[in-house]
C-alpha cells in the first residue's frame, strides 16, 4: 500500500485526532487551574500587602486575620521571614500569581507554547513551591503562628506546581524507557490522590505542632 494512503488512513487520522483532542483537553484543564489558582493567590497576596502596609503605617493596627494566638497574620508579618528577599513576600506573590493567571488565560484562548517556555514556567513554579514549603516550616516550627491568608497562598501554590510538573513530564512517556513510562503513568493516574496526600501531610504537621491549642477548642 502506498505510504500516502497509510498516512491518510482513517485509523491514523483518528488516532491523531484523539491525541490532539486529549492534548487540547489537558491544556484547557491546566488553563482553568492556572487561572483559578493565579486569581485566588493574587487576591490573597494583595490583601496581605494591604495589611502589611497598614501595619507599617500604624503599629497598633490589628490585622483582619488576627483571629487567635495561633491564627495570627500580625505575628508572621513582623518577622524577618516575611521579607525573605528584602521586600515583603506578598510583592513576590502578586507578581508571580499575576503571571500564572495570565498564562492560564492564554492557554484557555488556545495558545500552544514552546517547550522552552514551559521550562521557564517549571522553573518559576518550582521556586515558588520550594519557597512556600520553607515558609510553612518557618511558620509552623520557628514562628509558631499561622497566617490564614498565607495558608491560602500555600494551598494554591502546591497544585499549580504539581499539575504543571505532571503536564511537563508527559513528553517523556513517548521517549523514555519502560520504567519511566510506567512511573509517569502512575503519577498521571494518581495525581489527585498524590496531591491529597500532600495536603494531608502538611495538615498533619500543623495539627501535631499546635495540638495543645486545638485540643482547647474542642
Amino acid at each position: 500500500m502506498p505510504r500516502s494512503v497509510i498516512e491518510d488512513s482513517p485509523v491514523r487520522l483518528g488516532a491523531e485526532g484523539l491525541a490532539a483532542e486529549s492534548s487540547a483537553s489537558t491544556r484547557r484543564g491546566l488553563g482553568v487551574l492556572l487561572v483559578v489558582g493565579g486569581f485566588v493567590g493574587l487576591v490573597a497576596a494583595v490583601i496581605l500587602l494591604v495589611e502589611k502596609i497598614t501595619l507599617i503605617a500604624d503599629p497598633a493596627y490589628v490585622p483582619t486575620c488576627d483571629i487567635s494566638p495561633v491564627l495570627s497574620c500580625g505575628s508572621v508579618m513582623n518577622t524577618p521571614q516575611a521579607e525573605a528577599f528584602g521586600i515583603p513576600n506578598p510583592v513576590l506573590g502578586i507578581a508571580g500569581f499575576a503571571v500564572v493567571a495570565a498564562i492560564g488565560a492564554v492557554c484557555l484562548a488556545g495558545a500552544v507554547f514552546a517547550r522552552w517556555f514551559w521550562a521557564l514556567v517549571q522553573a518559576g513554579v518550582s521556586f515558588a513551591v520550594i519557597f512556600v514549603h520553607w515558609l510553612i516550616y518557618q511558620s509552623v516550627f520557628v514562628i509558631g503562628a499561622l497566617c490564614p491568608y498565607c495558608m491560602i497562598v500555600w494551598i494554591v501554590t502546591i497544585p499549580v506546581f504539581w499539575y504543571v510538573s505532571v503536564a511537563n513530564l508527559q513528553p517523556l512517556r513517548t521517549i523514555g524507557n519502560a520504567g519511566i513510562r510506567r512511573a509517569l503513568s502512575v503519577l498521571t493516574e494518581y495525581r489527585g490522590a498524590i496531591l491529597t496526600a500532600w495536603y494531608l501531610i502538611i495538615a498533619g504537621l500543623i495539627a501535631y505542632r499546635f495540638w495543645d491549642y486545638w485540643i482547647t477548642l474542642v
